[in-house]
């Protein structure tokens, strides 16, 4: 818990109202801030009232939805970081978040991932599909290949990693340590589960913090997006597979 007023606090979102809150921080740091191309084509309207509230919605209805491992742990958390809210005294307010997530092809021991976005990609038409299917095929193939090996293993060791699927912090409220603070958390949570390796998929802005706190490359160079010729000059954000066994 926190000494001062002042401190920032993570923990397991609560309420609609961190999620709301955290979905603003992410629309902030993606779209306003780093203009992710793909992000932004995944969350058309971000930056309308009425796209935040329907982003918003949506990631409530996933949060709600989540399962447990076989002792009972989410696999998936939602992890937020507040501050006093200056316009609401008393009050604090979501100004980062990060998601994490136990993955597995083992039952009971973290949700599957197979990186299937038919659901996500329904409401792009298109070149704008082929290309962000392309994207994620091509962002998420180590993440897919490395579960599948962690899943095979014979040592003891859990079969899952714990992956930092999203990590977001509103550009007003950076350079104050709170990615960092969001990164900490998973790497404790997941010695707590057995001692899990961590992995993530490092833009540009986060990487830094990242290899900081343990994260090392996989390997040389970013993610290689293999995408067909007629998508070779669109913009491409750099991502790099991070794990913290490397």
């Amino acid at each position: 818990m926190s000494t001062t007023q002042d401190e920032i606090i993570i923990a397991p979102v609560e309420t609609e109202q961190d999620i709301r809150q955290a979905n603003y921080c992410v629309s902030e740091a993606f779209g306003r801030q780093a203009k992710d191309a793909v992000w932004i084509l995944m969350n058309p309207g971000w930056d309308t009232e009425e796209g935040q509230a329907g982003h918003a919605e949506g990631m409530i209805q996933r949060w709600r939805s989540g399962t447990t491992n076989k002792d009972g742990q989410p696999n998936k958390i939602y992890l937020k970081a507040t501050l006093p809210d200056p316009e609401k005294p008393g009050q604090r307010r979501v100004v980062g978040m990060a998601i994490w997530q136990q993955l597995s092809d083992v039952d009971g021991y973290g949700d599957s991932f197979t990186g299937d976005m038919t659901e996500a990609l329904a409401q792009l038409d298109g070149a704008n599909k082929r290309f962000a299917d392309q994207m994620f095929k091509s962002l998420w193939k180590r993440r897919i290949a490395y579960i599948k090996e962690v899943s095979q293993r014979k040592d003891g060791r859990p079969p899952a990693i714990f992956t930092l699927d999203l990590c977001a912090v509103d550009p007003a409220y950076q350079r104050r340590g709170i990615a960092g603070k969001l990164v900490q958390w998973g790497l404790e949570e997941a010695k707590k589960r057995g001692e899990l390796e961590c992995t993530t998929e490092g833009s540009a802005m986060g990487r830094a913090v990242y290899r900081k706190l343990g994260f090392k490359d996989e390997g040389e160079g970013d993610i290689v997006f293999e995408v067909e010729d007629e998508f070779q000059d669109w913009d491409k954000p750099p991502n790099v597979f991070l794990r913290t066994g490397a």
